[in-house]
């Protein structure tokens, strides 16, 4: 592969990988949880995976290769948890891209209603794979403007969401204040509800760790990728916490399931026209932007199970401009039968749209794997090489103290899916995915020791 992806690409791409439609179009469903307190559930969830990032980056910088965490959990842990962890995010981006390419199709439909909305999807995955294929660089310039678009949305919407509060701008000049945090209620849904909201909170910052897929084609890895560690996570807690302090001191938070998008609603009460258009095109390229960075995530780790001999060897082979272009087709395949499937299942079967919904949501777990086999992998990997730890530049702080807190962090959260009647589904069918998974890894590991 060629180290083609620059510094200013990898800080985007991390960023665009986490922050998705969800923020745009999703932030009520995680307030009503727990009211204002959701903005102390955003600090704690970003502080936990600012420490799973500095443990993947103690990795990265001795061994930056791609495929990271799941070549380290086989290495460091067990054979079957690097091809668990390989799986989950083949198994995320692929179900991910593909409700990202359906929501495309409803995007579009605000412009052309009479649009099939199953075409935008189609041609969306197809473009997106070609730019996959021509090279790392193409990859890596698409990510960067599209995270970029969405970056540059938040900051205008924090900049315009504070002249209302403090100056009443599109208010006839009553300054909205702050009083809507806590006027109505601050713990709205008490430790439990909380917690719950802590867990969808956790869920949303999924993608952070798409910055160690990157390492095996990053330029002057070491710096790029501490650089990226550095700045990501406080740049994503301060979008995601920016904004939602914004939305909670404008709207109040039990009102907020009648307001629509929070965005829409804010752009258009400070009189910009097209507010409704300005966010659709946002979530559009968000859209776009998930399933491109899904691409190339979920096609490096079938590079990698190729690799390791856990699929076949011909999804190692690379174009002539270093990119496993097999790998980028079955990934991109696999959305563009997803979207085929979700266009025709509702003509033979009455309830296949809840089926989507179930199958989407269960790789919420899938996606948290990987933070498990960080952290693990990471104090493995101080047993396993004393003499680098040394003169390390850039050790995760206060371990192993700070893993065994954020693995019972992580566990907790977990647990607490279970008991919500709205994740629980999910999480089952999470749990199942990967226990099949392990069934088939140890099938396989069986025969090939028969052989």
């Amino acid at each position: 592969m060629e180290r083609n992806l620059t510094s200013r690409q990898v800080q985007m791409i991390a960023l665009g990988g986490t922050i998705g439609v969800g923020l745009f179009m999703g932030a009520s469903s995680t307030i009503k949880w727990t009211g204002p307190s959701v903005l102390i559930a955003y600090i704690i969830a970003g502080g936990f995976l600012y420490l799973i990032m500095r443990a993947l980056g103690e990795m990265l910088y001795v061994d930056p290769t791609s495929g990271s965490f799941a070549k380290y959990a086989a290495e460091y842990i067990h054979p079957v948890w690097g091809y668990l962890t390989a799986w989950s995010n083949i198994f995320q981006y692929i179900v991910v891209g593909i409700s990202e390419m359906i929501a495309v199709g409803g995007y579009m439909q605000y412009w052309w209603p009479h649009l099939p909305g199953w075409l935008p999807g189609l041609i969306a995955v197809t473009c997106l794979c070609l730019a996959n294929i021509a090279s790392v660089k193409m990859f890596g310039e698409l990510e960067f403007w599209f995270a970029l678009i969405k970056v540059v949305t938040i900051i205008l919407f924090i900049i315009l969401g504070l002249g209302v509060i403090l100056l009443g701008v599109g208010n006839q000049w009553h300054p909205v204040g702050f009083s809507n945090l806590w006027s109505h209620g601050f713990f709205t849904g008490g430790v439990t509800g909380f917690i719950f909201a802590l867990a969808l909170v956790l869920t949303s910052y999924q993608g952070i760790e798409l910055i160690g897929v990157t390492a095996g084609e990053a330029q002057d890895p070491q710096n790029t990728l501490v650089k990226a560690i550095h700045s990501t996570v406080y740049r994503i807690l301060i979008f995601y916490v920016g904004a939602i302090f914004v939305i909670l001191c404008i709207y109040p938070w039990d009102q907020l399931s009648s307001v629509g998008s929070p965005f829409v609603q804010t752009f258009a009460k400070i009189g910009i026209t097209g507010a409704a258009t300005i966010i659709n095109f946002v979530v559009l390229t968000a859209a776009l932007s998930g399933t491109n960075s899904g691409i190339y995530s979920a096609s490096r780790m079938t590079y990698n199970l190729a690799e390791a001999h856990e699929l076949p060897k011909f999804y190692t082979k690379l174009n002539r401009h270093g990119v496993p272009a097999y790998a980028v087709f079955a990934i991109s395949f696999g959305i563009f039968l997803g979207i085929v499937i979700n266009a025709i299942a509702p003509l033979f079967f009455k309830n296949a749209g809840n089926a989507f919904v179930i199958v989407y949501s269960s790789s919420t777990l899938p996606g948290m794997i990987p933070w498990f086999v960080i952290l693990v992998s990471q104090m493995r990997f101080r047993k396993a090489h004393p003499e680098l730890i040394k003169n390390h530049p850039f050790k995760m702080p206060w371990s192993p103290y700070s893993n065994y807190i954020t693995l019972l962090f992580l566990l907790i959260t977990l647990i607490f899916m279970f008991f919500n009647p709205e994740t629980r589904l999910s999480l089952t069918v999470g749990l199942v995915f990967l226990s099949v998974m392990a069934i088939v890894f140890f099938i396989q590991r069986g025969k090939k020791r028969h052989a």
